[in-house]
């Protein structure tokens, strides 16, 4: 079985062998993750020769908008979709509350409801909930309040009526961690029909979407806690992108990519994007499947990335289990959630936060914009909880040092 190479991966991140940063274990990269050498380089070179007006009849002009639109079609096909069904924007959060208005403007139109859970961060919740502030019917999905479970089986009474018309949840959230059904999800939303906005800010840097396994109609991520630069990434089907109102220019409403773009892209950010495709293909290459189709190769590096995180959440979890003196958000299975692990304690996060840094560890408190989750499970968003997120460049290492500083200062 091919294994992650951890020196590889880590080779390819500068940030991790800066001298500033000796010693130091990065465990807040639910927060925002280090970017890799190809994003940083081609963020580099546009800045010092592209930064110009693209697509003019110039050579730098030429050379810039190419790289943007490398960066849509080699991204678009390592995620299965069309190289149109892949938009930019300033950020996730940005890249949602334009589609909110989007749907807003259909309903009131069309009519029909929306589903939403309160087991989101507030990007993929409030700007739905807001809906219903101008008369739009909105559903509640929601969670165990013992285990912050999203239970497939009690989505289907919302739906039964069919007056449901999209359906708005995450791959995982930021706070419970754990792994939600998405193709099952999916599949249960189409059949009593109604559309699907997945929010994969979470699940994303541990393995690009692979679209045509889950069947969402929009799914979102920020390439920032994806290795790359600060944009949104919002993958939306031609289906729906071309119901919904379009949001940008009257005169790019013909092209999808445009439709839900309603300022001028950052076009130093969406160039360097098509380096987030340069990491994954060398991820691929370097592991023996660059041969592969587009969306093969982010298939197999999704395995490795996951195989590798883990095996490293393993130990950790464990060692929390042995512990009385906190709660863990979400399962214990290390299979079947991400490694964003939430504690409840008996004080206020912060503080906690702060003294893991005198350990080297990098990690933060608080309610990380998930106070809807925090209420529903009896957590105290004042207090907060512990976050300590990793991902596929985290060293076994750095998992050990974790480990030990929760030891001392739990």
């Amino acid at each position: 079985m091919t294994v992650l190479d951890i020196d590889y991966v880590r080779s390819c991140f500068p940030a991790l062998s800066e001298p500033a940063l000796a010693g130091q274990a990065f465990f807040e990269n639910a927060g925002g993750s280090y970017t890799c050498r190809p994003v940083i380089d081609r963020l580099t070179r546009f800045y010092h020769q592209r930064k110009v007006q693209p697509y003019a009849p110039y050579a730098a002009s030429h050379a810039a908008g190419a790289e943007m639109d490398e960066a849509r079609s080699r991204l678009a096909a390592l995620m299965g979709v069309a190289e149109d069904e892949l938009s930019f924007g300033p950020s996730t959060s940005a890249n949602t509350f334009v589609l909110a208005q989007a749907v807003r403007r259909w309903l009131a139109r069309e009519g029909g409801a929306i589903v939403v859970t309160d087991q989101d961060h507030e990007a993929n919740s409030g700007v739905w909930r807001r809906l219903g502030d101008e008369g739009i019917e909105l559903r509640e999905w929601r969670i165990d309040p013992a285990t912050g479970h999203l239970d497939p089986a009690a989505l289907a009474p919302l739906l039964e009526d069919g007056q449901v018309r999209l359906v708005c949840f995450p791959h995982c959230s930021n706070v419970v961690g754990e792994i939600n059904p998405v193709a099952e999800i999916c599949a249960v939303a189409r059949a009593a029909g109604a559309f699907t906005c997945v929010d994969g800010v979470s699940y994303a840097p541990h393995g690009l979407p692979d679209m045509p396994s889950l069947g969402a109609d929009i799914y979102l991520f920020s390439a920032y806690k994806t290795y790359g630069p600060h944009q949104g990434i919002l993958l939306i089907r031609r289906e729906l992108g071309e119901l919904l109102p379009a949001q940008g220019h009257w005169f790019n409403a013909g092209t999808l990519s445009k439709r839900f773009t309603p300022a001028g892209p950052d076009h130093a950010q969406v160039a360097a994007c098509a380096g987030l495709a340069d990491y994954i293909d060398a991820l691929a290459a370097h592991h023996g499947a660059g041969g592969a189709a587009p969306v093969e190769r982010g298939r197999a590096v999704h395995r490795l990335m996951r195989e590798h995180e883990i095996r490293l959440l393993r130990p950790l979890l464990d060692q929390l289990a042995g512990r009385n003196d906190l709660r863990l958000l979400g399962p214990s299975q290390a299979d079947i959630r991400a490694p964003t692990v939430a504690l409840a304690l008996d004080r206020p996060a912060e503080p906690v936060a702060a003294a893991l840094a005198a350990h080297g560890i990098m990690a933060s408190g608080g309610d990380f914009y998930a106070v809807r989750p925090l209420e529903a499970m009896g957590v105290d968003p004042k207090n907060g909880v512990l976050r300590v997120s990793f991902v596929h460049y985290t060293s076994e290492a750095e998992v050990a040092q974790l480990m030990l500083a929760l030891d001392e200062v739990l």
